[in-house]
C-alpha cells in the first residue's frame, strides 16, 4: 500500500518506519526542514532502540521516503495519518491547531478518495472536527471527493515501541465505512495475524479508548504509590505488598511497582485531557483527579526524605543522581520525576552532579537548562565524586548492578535514595549503607 505519515515525531517515526517494513511504500512528511534532511540521512530527532537501523534499511530499499512536500506526498497515496503532537493546553485540554492545520492541508491538496487516519492521542469527537475542516477545504476548492475517517489510538511503550508496533497486544480500528474497516484490515494484517488483536468499533470509542488505556495505567501506579505511603506509616513493606497482591491474577504485576510518579508524554498529558473531557461534559472525575494529585506528591517524595534527613537547607550538599529519562530505553524527559526533584533540591542550595545514557542532551537543552549547579559527567561513578548521596531515579540496566563497594568508597558517606525500589534485595543495609526507598519506614 501507498501510505503517508504526517509528523515525524515519536508516533509519526515509528508507524512510518515500521509500516515500511512490511512492504508498504511510505513518505513521512513533516513541516521542519532540518529534520526532513537529517532523516534522509538517517539521523533521528529521538532515541528509540531498534529504530536508527530500520530506518537505514527501509530508506535504501526505498520503502521509506522523507518529504516537506505534502501536496506532491498525496498524490498516489492511499492511507494518510496524522500523527503530529497535541500538546497539553494551559486548562489541560489537548491542543488540536496542529491536528487540524494538517486536515486543513489534506483537504487543500487531495486529489482523489483516501482513508484519513487519526493516530494523534485526541479527545473524543476529534474526528468529527478533522471530517468538517476537510470538507471545509473541499466545498472552497468547488471540488466532489469522498474520503473516510478512521481513528487508529497508537499504544506505543516508549522504550519497546518496535515490538510493540510489530507484535501488538490489539490494534483498535475506529470506523464508519467498511470500505475503509477493510483498508485497514489489509493494511495491519501483517502484524495480528491473530484476529482477535484487530478490534474494530465506533470512531468515538476508539478514540476513548486510548485514553481510558492511559488512565487505568496511569491509576494503577498512583494506587500502589499510595499504599507505599501508607507502608511508610504503618511499618509494612511496600515490596512485600506488591508481591502479595500481583500474584492475583486479576490485579497482575504490571505497573504496580511504587516509585517517585510516572511521566513521560502520554500518562500526564492523557489524564489532564480526561478529566478536562469529563468536567467539560459537566462530570466531575473524582477518580481520575485523585490519580493526578497522587502522582504529582509523589514526585517530591524523594527530596522530602532528603530534606528529612538533611534539613530544609541543603547549601554544601552534594548529590549524585543516576538517570534523568522519566523511564529506561528513551531519552524522553517530558515530566519526568528527576526534573521536579533535581529543581526542588537545587531550590534548598544543593549541588547536582548527574549522569544518564541517553537523556543528558535534552536535559541540558530543555528541561534543566535554566537549572544552576547541575553537572553532568560521562558515567555514573563520576557522579559520586565528593558526593554526599547518591539517588537512583531511572532504572537503566546498567544501573541494576552496580558495584556497591565502589559506591560506597567514592561517595562521602555511604547514603542511598533508590526512587525505583531496584536495590531492596541486595540487603544494602548489612553491606554498610543507609539505605532510603519508596514504600518502607525509613531507619
Amino acid at each position: 500500500m501507498k501510505i503517508v505519515v504526517i509528523g515525524t515525531g515519536y508516533v509519526g517515526l515509528v508507524s512510518g518506519t515500521c509500516f515500511s517494513e512490511m512492504g508498504n511504500k511510505v513518505t513521512c512528511v513533516d513541516i521542519d526542514t532540518t529534520k526532513i534532511e537529517n532523516l534522509k540521512k538517517s539521523i533521528l530527532p529521538i532515541f528509540e532502540p531498534g529504530l536508527e537501523p530500520l530506518v537505514k534499511k527501509n530508506i535504501e530499499r526505498g520503502t521509506l521516503q522523507f518529504t516537506t512536500d505534502l501536496k506532491d506526498a498525496l498524490t498516489d497515496a492511499e492511507i494518510v495519518f496524522i500523527a503530529v503532537g497535541t500538546p497539553m493546553g494551559d486548562d489541560g485540554s489537548a491542543d488540536l491547531q496542529y491536528v487540524l492545520k494538517v486536515a486543513k492541508n489534506i483537504g487543500a491538496f487531495m486529489q482523489k478518495r483516501l482513508v484519513i487516519v487519526d493516530k494523534s492521542t485526541v479527545p473524543v469527537g476529534t474526528a468529527d472536527k478533522v471530517k468538517a475542516t476537510i470538507q471545509k477545504e473541499l466545498d472552497k476548492r468547488g471540488v466532489n471527493l469522498a474520503f473516510d475517517m478512521v481513528s487508529n489510538p497508537e499504544f506505543l511503550k516508549e522504550g519497546a515501541a518496535i515490538s510493540d508496533f510489530m507484535k501488538p497486544d490489539r490494534v483498535v480500528i475506529g470506523y464508519e465505512s467498511k470500505k475503509a474497516l477493510e483498508k485497514m484490515k489489509q493494511l495491519y494484517t501483517p502484524f495480528c495475524m491473530s484476529h482477535e488483536r484487530f478490534i474494530a468499533m465506533d470512531i468515538r470509542s476508539a478514540e476513548m479508548t486510548k485514553y481510558a488505556a492511559n488512565a487505568m495505567l496511569a491509576t494503577k501506579i498512583s494506587f500502589m504509590n499510595e499504599i507505599a505511603n501508607i507502608c511508610e506509616k504503618v511499618g509494612a513493606d511496600a515490596n512485600q505488598v506488591r508481591i502479595g497482591i500481583g500474584s492475583d491474577n486479576r490485579i497482575g504485576y504490571s505497573f504496580i511497582y511504587p516509585g517517585c510518579g510516572y511521566g513521560g508524554s502520554c500518562f500526564p498529558k492523557d489524564v489532564k485531557a480526561l478529566k478536562k473531557i469529563a468536567e467539560d461534559h459537566n462530570y466531575t472525575p473524582k477518580l481520575i483527579t485523585s490519580v493526578e494529585e497522587v502522582n504529582d506528591a509523589q514526585k517530591l517524595v524523594i527530596s522530602q526524605k532528603i530534606v528529612k534527613k538533611y534539613g530544609t537547607d541543603l547549601t554544601g550538599k552534594v548529590f549524585a543522581v543516576w538517570g534523568l529519562a522519566f523511564k529506561p530505553g528513551t531519552d524522553d524527559m517530558r515530566e519526568a520525576p528527576a526534573i521536579y526533584i533535581i529543581k526542588e533540591l537545587v531550590k534548598r542550595g544543593a549541588k547536582i552532579q548527574a549522569y544518564d545514557p541517553k537523556a543528558m542532551e535534552e536535559a541540558k537543552l530543555f528541561y534543566l537548562k535554566d537549572v544552576k549547579n547541575v553537572e553532568y559527567v560521562n558515567s555514573k561513578y563520576d557522579t559520586l565524586n565528593n558526593a554526599d548521596a547518591m539517588l537512583l531515579l531511572t532504572e537503566w540496566k546498567e544501573f541494576r548492578s552496580p558495584d556497591f563497594e565502589e559506591i560506597k568508597k567514592q561517595l562521602k558517606t555511604p547514603v542511598i535514595f533508590d526512587g525505583r525500589n531496584q536495590y531492596n534485595i541486595f540487603n544494602l543495609e548489612e553491606k554498610g549503607f543507609e539505605y532510603f526507598q519508596i514504600g518502607k519506614a525509613d531507619r
